[in-house]
């Protein structure tokens, strides 16, 4: 048994091993999400650090084991420090390590901010299909937080065959707003772009909601606003008010995941005492066990499981290893005589 080389995956070669690969990420990410169903991973809870000094700042940790024919383990050590945006820094850096399975040994260690905005992305795209399919496809989607995820989640609807007549934003900062809408006049969307002035406009006006907001605790509470019954991914977590969930069809990535850290299914189940409201997950939609009516608003919350980084971050290692472009670190495990 050899001890396998290590080698650092800049985040040029992560961009470039996943550029255009819109369709085929999504496709791992939902082979993913079936594998996860099945039990053929090992993803525990995820580990916050946060500071008394800096309260709006965390780094967490997702440790996690993925099973399948790509088996790896690994952890990825996410960070979100939102006021770095003021000071034209991303919100958020991140890293990932791979473990080999059969020893142990970390074999990679790659620039994970993009890996991780992937995975988001093509998770909320994946469940933007699957969830629409027994009602009809929006045509009008909204943006509530325009920042990089909200970005890499149009790029990943685009890339995955959607297009809409119309594309709403709404952001807190202006000029998040206006650059957000230059990213989709860039794009050649073809769709009629809209600035709006309040949540209020935003969400009566799409029938597809994408909430990537930094939200802290609920901020939406009329549910009238959903009247017209949207499909709504809440892929920040915090933004809706338990009564906007009691009033909808909720889906999650993982149960035990998504209902802590007062995410708002987190604080409903808090407030009704029960998970009744739960619908149930994503691979529950995948294999057909779950029946969504069109009568009401459906919300997706995605907590986020390290599995689909494992996943996203193995098959980067992989082209970049058949690409022959490895940053390899020679001698990185140095002292590995047990004696000496």
């Amino acid at each position: 048994m050899n001890i396998p080389p290590f080698a650092v995956i800049s985040g040029a070669q992560v961009q470039r091993a996943l550029d255009g690969r819109e369709k085929q990420i999504t496709d791992l990410v939902e082979a993913t999400y079936r594998l996860h169903g099945a039990g053929h991973s090992v993803n525990p809870p995820s580990y916050f650090l946060r500071f008394p000094d800096r309260p709006t700042a965390r780094i967490i940790a997702l440790p996690a084991a993925i099973g399948g024919r790509n088996r790896v383990d690994g952890l990825k050590w996410i960070s979100s420090f939102p006021e770095n945006v003021a000071a034209g820094v991303p919100r958020a850096s991140a890293v990932l390590i791979l473990n080999d399975h059969a020893t142990g040994y970390p074999f990679a260690v790659l620039e994970s901010s993009i890996i991780s905005a992937t995975r988001t992305a093509a998770s909320a795209a994946l469940a933007a299909d699957r969830l629409s399919r027994d009602r009809a496809r929006p045509t009008r989607v909204g943006f509530f937080g325009t920042g990089l995820i909200a970005r890499y989640i149009h790029t990943y609807l685009a890339g995955t065959g959607w297009s809409f007549d119309e594309i709403g934003v709404h952001d807190l900062s202006a000029d998040s707003a206006a650059g957000f809408r230059g990213y989709l006049d860039r794009a050649d969307t073809g769709a009629r772009i809209t600035v709006h002035d309040t949540a209020e406009q935003l969400i009566r006006a799409s029938d597809l909601v994408v909430f990537a907001t930094v939200a802290g605790a609920p901020h939406v509470d009329d549910i009238s606003w959903f009247a017209h019954n949207p499909l709504v991914l809440h892929v920040s977590l915090r933004d809706l008010a338990p009564q906007i969930l009691l009033g909808s069809t909720n889906i999650v990535d993982d149960v035990e995941h998504c209902l802590k850290a007062d995410t708002s299914p987190h604080l409903a189940e808090q407030l009704t005492g029960n998970r009744d409201f739960l619908a149930g997950t994503l691979d529950d939609v995948l294999a057909s066990r779950v029946t969504l009516p069109t009568d009401r608003p459906v919300v997706f919350s995605p907590f986020g499981l390290g599995v689909l980084d494992l996943a996203v971050g193995k098959h980067v290692y992989d082209e970049v290893a058949r690409a022959g472009e490895l940053n390899v670190v020679d001698d990185f495990f140095h002292d590995v005589r047990r004696h000496g």
